[in-house]
Order: C-alpha cells, then sequence, then structure tokens
C-alpha cells in the first residue's frame, strides 16, 4: 500500500478514503470469484459463453479475483505500425506481443485477427485471445473516423478465441451503421459460445465545446456504456470519465438535474460510478481504458487509473500503449502494479 500511496501522491487520501454518497456500493453489483455462477449465469447467453467468461477469470495474476487485466494492441492500425512500434519496436512482431501478456499475468491479450492468427497455433491454448475485429484503417484521407469489420467472426472462433472485441464510435456520422453491424457480430459470436467485448468510444467534433472536451464526460460516456450493453455487451471497455455535463454543453440528447446533483459529483471515483450503474448498475462489467504512453509518468497513472475503477466498482482495466512502448521488464512491471491494485484488499469499493 505505500507503494500505491507513494505513486499517488497528493490525492492519495482523497481516492484511497472517498464514499461514493451518490449511488452507493449497496446498489451495485460487484465483481468477485463468483461472478460468472451469481450474475452472469442469469442472462440469456449460451452455456459455452459462460465457461468462455470464466476461463477469461481465470487466467494470470487476477484468477480467481473477478477482476481483469487484459493487454490490447490494436494501435497498429488504429494509430499506424510505425506510431505504435517506434519506441519499441520488437512489438511489430505479434509474438512478443502474446508473451508481454503471458510475462505480465494478463487474463487475456487482445489485438487484431492478423496478429493473434500469425501464431494462434502456438499461443491459443496458452492465453485467452481476444479478436478486435473492426477498427478506424488511419490511412483514409482526408482522416475521417469510422469503425470497419477488418474480419468474420468464425474466423476468431476458427483459431479457438474466447471472445471477440469491436468498437462503436457513438455519436459519429456512421454509428447507427456500426451499431448494426456490431449488433449482428456480437449475436453471432455469442451462438458459436464466445463472449463480446464492445469498446463503447464517443467521436465527435462538436464534442469539443469552449475548449473543454466532452468526449470522457460522466453523462455521455455512461449513455454510450448503456447503448452498448443493450446490444449484449458482455464488458464494456470505456475511457474513464474525467468531467460531466456534456449532455448541457453539447445540446444532444435528454438528460436531468439529478445526474449531476443526485447520481455524481465531480470527485473522479463518483464519475467512474455513474460509468458502472450504467452498465446495469455493474451487472455488466466496466474496464476502463489505461490511456496514451506519457512517459515517465505511466506507471502512478496506470495506478491511478486502476484504484479509481476499482473504487468505483469497475471489472479492472486494459492498457495497452503504457506497456508496450517500453522495454518488456519495464512493461511487465507495469502491467504487475495494475493487477497489484485489484490484488490488494484494502483498497475496497467506494
Amino acid at each position: 500500500m505505500n507503494d500505491i500511496t507513494k505513486l499517488l501522491g497528493e490525492e492519495a487520501d482523497s481516492l484511497l478514503t472517498h464514499r461514493c454518497e451518490k449511488i452507493t456500493q449497496e446498489q451495485l453489483t460487484l465483481p468477485g470469484a463468483d461472478y460468472v455462477s451469481q450474475t452472469f449465469s442469469q442472462t440469456d447467453r449460451p452455456i459455452p459463453v459462460l465457461r468462455a467468461y470464466q476461463q477469461l477469470l481465470n487466467h494470470g495474476r487476477l484468477a480467481g479475483t473477478g477482476y481483469l487485466s487484459i493487454l490490447p494492441v490494436d494501435q497498429g492500425i488504429e494509430h499506424s505500425a510505425g506510431a505504435s512500434f517506434a519506441p519499441n519496436p520488437l512489438y511489430f512482431d505479434p509474438k512478443n506481443i502474446v508473451e508481454l501478456a503471458i510475462e505480465g499475468g494478463c487474463n487475456a491479450v487482445a489485438s487484431t485477427l492478423g496478429a493473434l492468427g500469425s501464431v494462434a497455433r502456438r499461443y491459443a491454448h496458452r492465453i485467452p485471445f481476444v479478436v478486435k475485429l473492426n477498427h478506424n484503417d488511419a490511412l483514409v484521407y482526408p482522416t475521417t473516423y469510422d469503425q470497419t469489420l477488418f474480419g468474420q467472426v468464425k474466423q476468431a472462433y476458427d483459431m479457438g478465441a474466447v471472445a471477440i472485441g469491436a468498437t462503436i464510435y457513438f455519436g459519429s456520422e456512421n454509428s447507427r451503421r456500426q451499431l448494426q453491424e456490431i449488433s449482428a457480430a456480437f449475436e453471432q459470436a455469442h451462438e458459436l459460445g464466445m463472449m463480446t467485448i464492445l469498446w463503447t468510444y464517443l467521436r465527435n467534433g462538436d464534442f469539443k465545446q469552449d475548449g473543454v472536451d466532452y468526449h470522457t464526460a460522466a453523462d455521455l460516456t455512461g449513455q454510450a456504456n448503456h447503448l452498448g450493453v443493450t446490444i449484449k455487451a458482455d464488458i464494456i471497455k470505456q475511457k474513464m470519465a474525467e468531467n460531466n455535463g456534456g449532455f448541457n454543453a453539447v445540446k444532444v440528447g435528454k438528460t436531468h438535474p439529478k445526474v449531476y446533483s443526485h447520481l455524481s459529483s465531480d470527485h473522479p471515483i463518483d464519475l467512474v460510478r455513474y460509468q458502472v450503474a450504467n452498465c446495469y448498475m455493474g451487472r455488466i462489467g466496466l474496464i476502463n481504458s489505461g490511456g496514451a504512453s506519457t512517459g515517465a509518468g505511466d506507471l502512478a497513472q496506470a495506478v491511478r487509473t486502476s484504484v479509481i475503477n476499482k473504487r468505483a466498482g469497475g471489472m479492472g482495466l486494459i492498457s495497452g500503449r503504457k506497456a508496450f512502448q517500453r522495454p518488456m521488464n519495464e512493461g511487465v512491471e507495469l502491467l504487475n502494479a495494475i493487477q497489484d491494485v485489484y490484488l490488494d484488499k484494502r483498497i475496497t469499493i467506494a
């Protein structure tokens, strides 16, 4: 705990002692060792999906806790391979991506159809695979933001993946088409016995108002989460909420004054608690994004994000660039530091 407190710095007391009085922990379904048998088994998912979920939860350093630590590496398409791997060219080779996830004690590795397919026979039985099926092609010019399917659900199934992942850019011009495509893909994945993980991201230039970026507003991201669980995402991946009031600032959709007075506050944990609430009060797990790599402060930032997610009632963290854009031993150290937060019983639900 001392190391965690040191990394949290001046925020340590606030983040480690805060109690959520807006949406209390008693109202939530929380992660735990019996999550699949006690909560997820109540859904209409086929039995093989329950087995796939349990397989995910039973792997890595967090096995048996109900929490998840996933290594995602799809930035070679989203941001270009050069931009992603130049800091550490080792990861141009997908073998090293999977090795980092294994050495780092992750529950799973998430990457592209091609990357995981290129090493599937060597690794699919050693660590759960999550095949990310759609991407925003970084070579489109002028730049546009749209998610396009790069593969089929059956291809992920054939390589032995336990889950598929996909992104919907809610708020974008093509979000309704993406919603239809991914809803169909998730249905097929469930029929084949695989889990589904949805990146519920916001993308619209008008979501920036008066110098404030509302792409990470608790109210807007919370609604994106609610749309994601509606199409039966088994896990929601969302960027950590950093502010609030997006509905009012952007003047989109409908909201209610009690969202801001009774259901959330400006505290980081309360903001993420609202994200969790929109995932059926935690009945569907929320994992937050680890964010971009900024260099020396990555370890502290990763621990901060983990503490907020855990104390808010989230299910874990999915951290990529902070881990793979540095030497492998340092990447393992960072992933282990994230996991240590979830393993530390002294860090409780707020």
